[in-house]
């Protein structure tokens, strides 16, 4: 008697299967994370353009506010130089007026030194701005000068006092002196 020996090829067939799944899905996830990173750059740049237009905002109202106390603008400099000894200086507006928001003048607090705060603007309506005006006075050759800086730090993400929790918060500073 003949025996017939059976040779088994089926096992070639199923590692064949598993390696080529196995490529497709390496190429699946490579083209996935690449298009989760091109996302999070787009909403990153969309943050970040956010974050510094509020910040923009928030020096130029300042230095709308302190630069141009005459006409066209009726009203007086919102940030008066308390002087070393002399009159007291007018008083300021009452209000400001910044990217469609109104709120009171701030009081200075130490002298020379402002914080506001504008909010509600932006791509999604939810960027802010904390601005700082600090004037500082220093006596040379025989005469005060005084040094203005605006230090405006916005954020793409803030409630009405500029607060968040948001992770993702991108914050972007201008400063100006003169």
């Amino acid at each position: 008697m003949i025996k017939k020996i059976k040779k088994l090829k089926s096992g070639f067939v199923i590692l064949f299967a598993v390696t080529i799944s196995a490529i497709i899905l390496a190429i699946a996830l490579g083209v996935s994370n690449i298009a989760f990173r091109e996302i999070k750059f787009g909403t990153n740049a969309r943050g970040s353009n956010d974050a510094f237009f509020a910040a923009d905002v928030g020096a130029e109202c300042a230095l709308l506010y302190d630069r141009n106390p005459f006409p066209p603008f009726d009203h007086e400099n919102a940030f008066p130089v308390t002087p070393i000894p002399s009159p007291p200086p007018p008083p300021p507006p009452s209000t400001m007026d910044c990217a469609e928001t109104s709120f009171p003048t701030p009081d200075p607090s130490p002298d020379n030194f402002w914080t506001f705060t504008v909010s509600e603007f932006g791509s999604s309506g939810q960027s802010c701005a904390i601005v700082t005006v600090d004037k500082t006075i220093t006596f040379s050759c025989g005469s005060f000068n005084c040094t203005t800086t605006v230090t405006s730090k916005g954020y793409n993400v803030g409630d009405l006092n500029c607060d968040s929790t948001d992770p993702n918060r991108i914050e972007r500073e201008i400063e100006v002196t003169y």
